[in-house]
């Protein structure tokens, strides 16, 4: 069954801001970005931010209250006047709000709900309240960035955010960055490079499939009811980590447990986020190319590799379960239908 898309924003919107993981927005060396992030919502895009009760209570008090996290997500979705949630960071612990989240009250207040990295949790969850969510920008990194709100985010954000026409074929950024954010840096410069295009590892022609997938490390570890839906057959899986959670060897693991649970054989094609390297480490792309075409066979697997998405700048937007196109042939990528309603 389909997920249910959320209203799309209009400027004036009020959308909470969350911490869902690590809590270093209420960090008194940290908070200036969470502001710049807050005033960049207004200035860009004329979303006014609410932080929800526990948001920035700092580090060490989100880390020891998952329950007090939940209780931000559960209100945040609960109030009318929110339009829609950010996630302030990703981290390392969101699963640990499973326990505390009420999947009706998601269920039954469809909205926005944007972030990456460890809030792959977080968008599990709403998957299994039937709610389409988006593997997008976190409000820290992204969208407070020092150097400013890089044009390519900017545009797939308003444009998966704000319209509800098809999203359409999203070009490869002419630019990239992968140096780590420094959060406490106000005067941080990243060094971008020349972005050659997407790369087609393999497959031919076209396939289409509806979108799963997210950070590969809370992919393994959720819940076996949490990733039911990378059962689901016809899926196009969009995957990416980062070069010091996920080595080489860690890849093929993750896609031998692909292999083995039988997941690899029921995809129409996998897209993978730029792992966060410069210059680019070739073993990434031979780890794929050996556990999914020579160890399982799967030769005519369509794969698309070095996608703007996840720990990488600029980044686009991805619907749950949103239609996608994996062209072999034109190393091109289109999201086939619109994200919101």
């Amino acid at each position: 069954m389909p997920l249910k898309k959320p209203a799309k924003l209009h400027p004036g919107d009020k959308i909470a801001t969350v911490s869902l993981s690590w809590g270093c927005a209420g960090d008194a060396d940290i908070h200036w970005r969470y502001a710049l992030g807050v005033a960049r919502l207004k200035s860009e895009f004329g979303l006014e931010a609410v932080p929800m009760r526990h948001a920035l209570q700092g580090e060490d008090y989100i880390a020891k209250h998952p329950e007090a996290r939940a209780e931000d997500l559960m209100a945040a979705f609960a109030d009318p006047s929110l339009r829609g949630v950010i996630a302030n960071i990703g981290g390392n612990d969101a699963i640990r709000l499973l326990p505390y989240v009420d999947f009706d009250v998601i269920r039954s207040n469809p909205k926005v709900l944007i972030g990456y990295s460890d809030t792959t949790s977080i968008h599990l969850m709403c998957q299994s309240a039937g709610l389409s969510t988006f593997y997008g920008a976190n409000l820290l990194t992204n969208i407070a960035d020092p150097q400013g709100l890089h044009p390519y985010s900017k545009h797939w954000f308003r444009k998966a955010l704000f319209d509800a026409q098809p999203i359409g074929r999203i070009p490869a950024p002419g630019e990239f960055t992968c140096d780590a954010t420094e959060y406490e840096n106000a005067r941080q410069v990243k060094q971008y490079h020349a972005h050659s295009g997407f790369v087609c590892l393999q497959g031919s022609g076209k396939a289409t499939g509806r979108l799963f997938g997210g950070h590969m490390g809370s992919l393994e570890e959720a819940t076996p009811e949490l990733r039911k839906h990378l059962y689901t057959p016809g899926n196009i899986l969009f995957v990416e980590d980062v070069t010091a959670c996920m080595n080489p060897g860690d890849l093929m693991r993750f896609l031998r447990w692909l292999g083995e649970e039988k997941i690899l054989h029921s995809l129409h094609g996998v897209v993978f986020g730029r792992f966060n390297q410069h210059p680019e480490d070739p073993a990434y792309k031979q780890a794929i190319q050996q556990v999914v075409g020579q160890e399982f066979g799967l030769t005519g697997l369509p794969i698309l590799y070095n996608l703007p998405f996840g720990h990488t700048s600029p980044i686009c937007m991805l619907p749950y379960g949103a239609m996608a196109e994996i062209d072999c042939d034109n190393r091109a990528f289109s999201i086939l239908e619109s994200g919101v309603v």
